[in-house]
């Protein structure tokens, strides 16, 4: 039997602007998870083009990806996926180490209230303090796009709360690209632009002239 062909996307065309906060929806399998991978150097599309300032990488060599995701592109996923025989600080520490504009790690955990609790290691800290560990590495690359994968999803309100707000500072203070991919329609609402994603193509783009406090979101 031959291979069969699956398109994960499917006429997808789109520009994210720098210092956007863009919030995509959609239900599982509709393409989200592919999309983010794309865009941080993780997966290489088959067809198509892909710029990141200008820059091709759908047709750049690994070394090119490499740097471009190395220096531009910040991840935070839903599970922590932290050093768990690293402290909290060394796990922010070793991230800034393979980029090459890094900020201060003891200053992003200052940042993310976790300042006392730099020397604790994963299995120390809650499930809140181990995502805004995970917030703190992604931010401390300095990265111009920050790509989050259900950053809320494992958490209670209170704390998703918490972590929506560390994004938003970063996005504001810092004037960087924030992408949040998340099943929870909510948080949409405080986003700058809105994509729906259904069967592997973007379904709507919708404007928030006016987008809500992390505060003011509930679910």
């Amino acid at each position: 039997m031959g291979q069969v062909r699956v398109d994960a996307l499917k006429r997808v065309s789109f520009e994210i602007y720098q210092g956007e906060f863009v919030v995509v929806l959609g239900p599982s399998g509709s393409g989200k998870s592919t999309l983010l991978n794309l865009m941080g150097g993780m997966d290489q599309v088959s067809e198509g083009e892909l710029f990141y300032q200008g820059m091709p990488l759908h047709n750049a060599e690994e070394s090119v990806i490499t740097r471009y995701r190395r220096n531009a592109v910040g991840f935070i996923f839903q599970f922590y996926n932290l050093m768990p025989n690293l402290t909290a600080y060394e796990n922010v520490e070793l991230a800034t180490e393979i980029t090459t504009n890094p900020l201060s790690a003891a200053g992003v955990l200052a940042e993310v209230g976790l300042a006392e609790r730099a020397n604790h290691f994963p299995a120390q800290l809650s499930g809140g303090e181990q995502q805004r560990v995970a917030v703190a590495r992604a931010v401390a690359k300095n990265p111009e796009l920050l790509l989050c994968d259900e950053p809320t999803g494992a958490l209670d309100l209170s704390t998703g709360i918490q972590i929506l707000k560390l994004l938003r500072n970063f996005n504001i203070k810092y004037q960087k690209t924030v992408m949040v991919i998340t099943h929870n329609a909510s948080i949409a609402d405080m986003a700058d632009r809105v994509f729906r994603m259904k069967d592997g193509e973007i379904d709507s783009i919708r404007v928030i002239d006016q987008p809500k406090a992390p505060e003011e979101v509930s679910w």
